[in-house]
């Protein structure tokens, strides 16, 4: 079931989400209804603070049928490209290594709607999180996928992309 996404005006997006307890049929449907939030919303991540529950679960996914297509269109008029990302939802995400080369580009997020912003992220990084079995798994992250992730560790933080931002903290939209 589709959730309404929790705006960047709410004080709500500031809060730390706490830890599940264990994996049961209220964190499935939770996941679940984070998926079809993202996929009705075109979302490529969705943390559950962003649809106003505080639990440390969140979900993603980048899919092209046909291969890699672009996403998003750079200030410089550049094209970038991704690899497809499968659907993936982690529980008690926890970022254990960040890599020490970052990379900046391009964030935007379903609290705040048409406005994107230059972040830099690390390009690799090593997690460990419960499935949506409840098993334990670790594995590494790079890339868009790194960034994804990063992003929504950080929302079950209370911290916003914007927050994050270079020097001059300037958001653009494409609209």
């Amino acid at each position: 079931m589709k959730r309404k996404i929790v705006l960047y005006t709410s004080p709500l997006l500031r809060k730390k989400s706490v830890k599940v307890a264990r994996v049961d049929a209220a964190t499935k449907k939770l996941v679940r209804d984070m998926v079809d939030t993202m996929r009705t919303d075109f979302g490529v991540g969705l943390s559950a603070p962003q649809i106003g529950i505080f639990k440390r679960v969140i979900t993603y996914e980048y899919i092209n049928p046909s291969g890699p297509e672009p996403l998003g269109r750079r200030p410089s008029g550049s094209l970038e490209t991704f690899p497809n990302i499968p659907l993936r939802a982690l529980i008690n995400p926890e970022i254990v290594h960040f890599s020490k080369t970052t990379e900046v580009g391009e964030e935007g997020c379903l609290s705040f709607p048409n406005l994107y912003g230059d972040v830099r992220r690390s390009k690799k990084i090593k997690v460990k999180a419960l499935d949506i079995e409840g098993k334990h798994i670790e594995f590494e992250a790079k890339g868009l996928e790194a960034r994804v992730i990063q992003h929504e560790v950080d929302h079950l933080d209370g911290i916003l992309f914007v927050d994050r931002l270079g020097k001059d903290k300037r958001l653009y939209t494409y609209k």
